[in-house]
């Protein structure tokens, strides 16, 4: 066999297919997919558990938001019991300063009802005298006398009465009803009681005081027991503000303005600083020496005027008194 007659044979050995690069090509599509699937596993993991975190937060922020609630509900519901008690408090102690006042007053009309029981009886025995001696035109006077005498004895004991009522209302919870008032009946009443508090208090002490009253005031729609309250208020105030004046002076005047009713009770004592005047009508905000006050007299005060829709202003010029003007609407 010679050069031309040899053939050339070429074998070539093709790889496995999972060897060729479109195996390799979709290895890498698949491990592609594969790490993607992974990712997303593990980001929808991270997802999970972030979520699971936050609820869990958001439940423990609850828990304790609930928590903080009740106790805040607690404290609020604490707070209206002390104010209630506060409130009561100041109420009784007020009618503490009232009752030598109420002793005074009550007095009064007791020693006219024992003097005209006394005179009487005297009366009477003159009666019976003159019956059996048939003077029947001295009967006649004596009797007339009686009566004037019964009719005294009424008059006071009725007086009595009202000054007895005026202490238990004032002692009593409010029922917040209003009723058809004489503000200048109350307002002459409550002067009277805190001059005599004052003076059974401080034997030495001594002020001047007078009414300066509008006659044709009408009744007013208020609750009595606490407009009888600011009253006593203002002017127990306005006698303290006057124990070191040489001549001390507390005024109390009614005024019918077009729609409303103006009460002042003015007093010629050092006044009140520019520097507090905003403050007065804070509750505990009080000037007094301790234990001397609770500082809610005023802040009451202002309250119950705005509950009857009404307001409570204070001018005043130091070193020349102070005047706390009440006005309240004519319903």
């Amino acid at each position: 066999m010679n050069e031309e007659d040899a053939r050339a044979i070429k074998i070539t050995i093709a790889p496995p297919w999972w060897r060729t690069w479109l195996a390799n090509g979709i290895y890498a599509v698949l491990l592609l997919l594969l790490g993607r699937r992974v990712h997303l596993a593990q980001q929808a993991k991270t997802i999970r558990l972030e979520r699971e975190k936050t609820q869990a937060r958001e439940l423990e922020q609850a828990r304790q938001i609930e928590k903080a609630y009740t106790e805040l509900e607690q404290t609020h519901e604490n707070l209206k019991a002390t104010q209630a008690q506060l409130i009561q408090s100041e109420k009784m102690a007020s009618l503490g300063e009232l009752t030598a006042g109420i002793a005074h007053e009550i007095q009064n009309p007791l020693n006219f009802v024992n003097n005209f029981s006394e005179v009487s009886q005297e009366l009477l025995d003159e009666l019976q005298e003159e019956f059996k001696e048939g003077d029947l035109e001295e009967v006649a006077a004596i009797t007339s006398d009686l009566k004037s005498n019964l009719e005294k004895i009424n008059h006071h004991g009725k007086r009595a009465d009202a000054i007895v009522k005026s202490m238990l209302q004032h002692s009593r919870i409010s029922s917040g009803d209003m009723e058809p008032t004489d503000i200048n009946a109350l307002c002459d009443e409550y002067l009277r009681l805190a001059y005599h508090g004052m003076r059974a208090k401080d034997k030495s002490f001594n002020a001047g005081y007078k009414l300066e009253l509008d006659e044709n005031l009408p009744l007013l729609k208020v609750v009595p027991q606490d407009i009888g309250r600011v009253l006593l208020n203002l002017i127990n105030n306005a006698f303290q503000a006057v124990t070191d004046v040489e001549k001390p002076e507390v005024v109390v005047s009614t005024q019918k303005l077009l729609d409303k009713i103006e009460i002042k009770v003015s007093d010629n004592g050092p006044g009140i600083p520019d520097s507090i005047k905003d403050k007065i009508f804070q509750p505990f905000f009080t000037t007094k020496p301790t234990g001397q006050g609770t500082g809610l007299g005023l802040s009451l005060s202002y309250d119950i005027v705005k509950a009857h829709g009404g307001e409570l202003k204070v001018t005043s010029i130091t070193g020349e008194g102070a005047t706390f003007t009440v006005s309240l609407p004519v319903w």
